[in-house]
């Protein structure tokens, strides 16, 4: 296939659908590609200089000395941040995503420039942590830093590469395996503290390889043995957290033909999570990674190139920001991290359209040059191959290049992978490739799954029905008799296995169907007619119930079926996720709440996705029909949101704090929001003193736990995607668990700002930190999340009193805590982090939609009239992180452990807005469950930041 880059056709379409005037969320790496099409510079800059010299150690006089002082001593105020996430939608469409947004400070304070002195702090603590590293390996193995003779020459007090890195796996200092070693000794590299005795920049582990430490100041500070034996784990994680990328930055610095598989594998993981990149298939993506050259400018202003020079590179931005200028108008656009330019001077063979401007200091690039680039093409469109019917394409596979004979052939599906077809001709090359025992989560063949997590974007079920029937009943037209009833058999039986598969995946989402019903029915009369179907459907049928005893979130056995026909078969299994009594489906019923202009409420129970119009109708009696009444969202702020009559889904969709309103047009202006929605006016601080955070903590993931397994995997391929293509689904159960984050988050914030004695404060203050390290522990990470962020509001960021009053051991742990947050290189440290436990987790869903929303925005899902396959490979991808999250049965770890999933006894159990909390008399574990239930917080970060000057002004 063509590789393709964003055009101006994408930031158009993008700014139509979001509509004038409507904010723009964009994650760390940036904003969205612009359309205009810069070169890259005439000729190729000189190789990057060396890192600059150490800087002095720490302590040193000076200006530069009192600002990093004044620095440190406010270090939670440049941290603190605001993570939402933002529901948006007109005419009462089901809300998107838009990504994350990082909001800066709000109050003087953020207007300092730390630029150079953040830049300085993290050197300086590089030096830090090199300088308790060597005062440690010298006291407990002195024999390690000694005089080598390598090749008659003589290298006097250093150590081998290899010999550090044992050290450093052996002295107990939590460093767990080599390449984990090998970064923090980079980073030692790349700070100045270790040098090679040859001056290279390129850390090795081998014998052969030797390393002095810089001249540090190694006389111990009076009293400072306890203390720095106290720090060295800390540095030691600092370390490794900048391991990964130090790694990383030196791959790309390598010659690509001296990287290793490991650095090329290393490079390729970081390509998906660019989003210059994200619209070419991984075959392209790891053949980009053998060729990616580094390239670093350390000044702003350096012009990268002039417009009109001749494009002879394609760059990425990988850190930093450029200016794109063009003559007679100036400045046109920033590009940020994440973005690219020069890719059409390449293929067009044109001069730079524009001149490129440094932005800020230290911008890293990564650069594929115009030879290496034509080299990919003719390399992609030599693997590909396109097959025809009538002239037209229809089916576009791409050779394996990585399954090939290193798999066995019962590991492989085909040597080409889909990138793009028909919808029939995408089923027809998976019925022929596929094996009689595929299954929806194979680790190699992926095809199956792909198809089933993401058909409805590009198919209708009813379409996907006629021509699996179709297929069922097709025959071979030539042969004979053997060879046409052998064919014929063997088509059905994969047709068997892939509606099992289908219905295992959906369950009662598709008993609603007309078309899925009727063909389930049919495909069991035919297989009943055939004696050797009807004992597979039957083998089928065990195979799926087996693991259900494994899947209930409370550890209990699901009932084993009696005997049924193999229509009942196909019908009654049903997804094991969904048997939670937590989770809505679209039909379920609900009791809705629906205000009128003098804030009494009504009730009516109503299908989940009824529509606006079914709501009215149902109040018609109640409301008066001598006037006509309209549906109305108001939030906390009073901002009001007139609902279409055919939106669907509506109060399942609402947001922290928001309430439906049945008015008149002429009620319509003076509407005010319910007291109940600007939140609570006295905190619960004495409730939470009878509660410990652990306990919090356990309780917290338990009922996060039973809101995170009722999501259904389709979900959020439903809810990236749109509810203009799906009437009959719900995104409900994925939205609670969004409305739960936002809430938690402003709950910490509210009860923070709600608590008026300092003293008390402070407490309150080191109970959530802690907190926040129990949901870790847990691995409840999106609470964990949540919590961490209501810390850093704004408005509780900047009470110092309140900080300063915290232990020293407290401050230690939520800057570790905060290491979590990190959002630089796409959270990586989170992903880093995440991808080393072991199921049950409770991931952190808005990055996961974050993700799926990269993937759905940053790729066409048609292409030359085709379906792009390989973008649905990406979104399924993207999916199974929920199946894997949930991979075992969860093991709750509060006092409730033996009680049955959470069960919904009230209305106000499943109501969206939040109800008035219960002051607990008792730390009893149902009076701690039902106050988490109903927590009560102030949405509003204007109301925050008052109640907060009005703490500390």
């Amino acid at each position: 296939m063509k590789v393709r880059g964003a055009g101006a056709a994408g930031a158009a379409g993008e700014a139509a659908r979001r509509g004038p005037g409507a904010p723009v969320a964009r994650s760390r790496q940036g904003t969205r590609r612009t359309g205009l099409e810069p070169g890259a510079g005439a000729a190729r800059p000189p190789p990057p200089p060396p890192p600059p010299p150490p800087p002095p150690p720490p302590g040193g006089p000076g200006a530069d000395g009192n600002r990093l002082s004044v620095l440190l001593k406010k270090m939670h105020l440049f941290r603190s941040s605001s993570y939402e996430i933002r529901l948006e939608g007109e005419g009462g469409n089901l809300p998107r995503i838009q990504g994350i947004r990082w909001t800066p400070l709000l109050d003087t304070e953020s207007t300092l420039d730390y630029g150079h002195s953040l830049t300085q702090a993290s050197s300086e603590k590089i030096w830090r942590a090199g300088k308790l590293l060597f005062i440690h390996l010298t006291s407990t193995h002195p024999g390690l830093i000694r005089d080598h003779k390598h090749h008659l020459r003589h290298h006097r007090q250093c150590c081998s590469g290899k010999e550090l890195v044992d050290w450093l796996l052996s002295a107990g200092l939590a460093v767990q395996t080599r390449s984990q070693a090998v970064g923090i000794c980079q980073v030692l590299v790349d700070g100045g503290v270790l040098t090679h005795v040859k001056q290279e920049w390129h850390f090795q582990d081998k014998d052969t390889q030797f390393y002095r430490f810089a001249e540090l100041e190694l006389s111990p500070e009076p009293g400072a043995g306890l203390r720095d034996a106290e720090e060295l784990l800390e540095a030691l994680a600092f370390l490794a957290q900048l391991g990964p990328d130090a790694l990383l930055t030196m791959a790309l610095r390598k010659p690509p033909a001296q990287r290793t598989e490991d650095e090329l594998e290393l490079i390729f993981e970081e390509l998906l999570h660019i989003k210059a990149v994200a619209h070419l298939s991984n075959s392209v993506k790891r053949e980009l990674a053998s060729v990616l050259m580094f390239e670093s400018h350390q000044r702003a202003g350096t012009v990268l190139f002039s417009q009109g020079d001749k494009g002879t590179s394609w760059y990425i931005i990988w850190k930093g920001s450029v200016n794109v200028v063009t003559h007679g108008k100036g400045l046109v656009a920033t590009l940020h991290e994440g973005d690219d330019f020069g890719q059409l001077a390449l293929v067009n063979d044109a001069p730079r359209a524009a001149t490129i401007i440094l932005r800020e200091d230290n911008c890293h690039f990564l650069r594929v040059d115009k030879q290496d680039f034509n080299h990919i093409l003719k390399d992609v469109e030599a693997n590909t191959m396109r097959l025809k019917e009538h002239g037209k394409v229809v089916l576009v596979l791409q050779k394996n290049l990585q399954g090939g004979s290193s798999q066995p052939a019962t590991a492989r599906s085909s040597r080409y992978f889909v990138m793009a077809g028909t919808p029939e001709k995408i089923l027809e090359h998976l019925l022929e490739f596929m094996r009689l025992d595929a299954t929806l989560y194979d680790p190699v063949d992926t095809l199956l799954g792909d198809f089933l997590l993401t058909y409805t974007v590009f198919m209708p079920t009813s379409q996907l029905c006629r021509a699996l029937l179709h297929h069922f009943r097709a025959e071979l037209l030539e042969g004979s008799e053997q060879e046409k009833a052998t064919y014929s058999l063997h088509k059905r039986r994969k047709i068997l296995r892939l509606v099992s598969q289908w219905v295992l995946l959906y369950g009662r989402l598709l008993q609603g169907d007309r078309s899925t019903m009727a063909l389930l029915q049919n495909l069991a009369d035919l297989a009943s007619r055939d004696p050797r179907l009807g004992g597979l459907v039957q083998e089928q049928a065990q195979d799926r119930r087996r693991p259900r005893a494994l899947e209930n979130g409370d550890g209990s056995v699901s009932p084993q079926p009696k005997a049924q026909s193999s229509v009942n078969w196909l019908t009654s299994q049903e997804e094991a996720i969904l048997n939670s009594s937590c989770a809505l489906r679209a039909q379920d019923k609900v009791p809705y709440e629906i205000y009128r202009a003098d804030h009494s409420c009504l009730i009516t129970v109503l299908p989940v996705n009824a529509s606006v119009r079914d709501i009215l109708r149902s109040l018609a009696p109640r409301l008066g029909r001598d006037r006509e009444h309209i549906l109305v969202k108001v939030n906390s702020a009073g901002d009001k949101v007139g609902l279409q009559l055919d939106a669907v889904g509506v109060f399942t969709a609402l947001g922290l704090n928001e309430r439906l309103f049945a008015v008149s047009v002429e009620e319509l202006g003076s509407l005010t929001p319910h007291p109940e929605q600007l939140g609570p006016h006295v905190g619960s601080s004495e409730t939470l003193d009878l509660i410990s955070s652990k306990d919090l903590a356990s309780h917290l993931t338990d009922y996060d736990w039973n809101l995170f397994k009722s999501i259904h995997q389709v979900e959020m391929i439903h809810y990236i995607v749109g509810p203009q293509k799906f009437h009959d689904v719900t995104t409900a159960n994925l939205e609670r668990v969004m409305r739960r984050f936002n809430e938690l988050q402003y709950w910490v914030a509210t009860e923070l700002c709600l608590c008026p004695e300092v003293g008390r404060r402070a407490q309150l203050l080191r109970k959530f930190i802690k907190l926040a390290a129990h949901l870790k522990e847990q691995k409840n990470l999106n609470s964990f999340f949540a919590v961490m962020f209501g810390v850093s509001n704004t408005a509780v960021s900047r009470l110092a009193k309140t900080w300063e009053r915290l232990p020293h051991k407290i401050r230690k742990l939520h800057s570790a805590l905060e290491r979590m947050l990190d959002p630089s290189w796409n959270h990586r440290v989170y992903r880093l982090a995440v991808a080393k436990l072991s199921p049950p987790i409770i991931p952190f869903v808005p990055l996961l939609l974050k993700d799926m929303t990269f993937i759905h925005e940053g790729n066409r899902t048609l292409s030359e009239n085709l379906i792009n396959f390989e973008k649905m490979h990406m979104m399924a991808k993207t999916v199974r992180v929920l199946q894997r999250c949930r991979g075992h049965a969860h093991a709750p770890l509060s006092p409730l452990r033996n009680r049955s999933p959470h069960r919904p006894e009230d209305p106000k159990a499943v109501r969206i807005s939040t109800c008035s909390e219960q002051s607990l008399s008792v730390r009893s574990p149902v009076s701690t469950w039902a106050y988490l239930q109903h927590l009560r917080a102030i949405d509003s970060q204007k109301e925050l930041l008052r109640l907060s000057h009005d703490l500390e002004s």
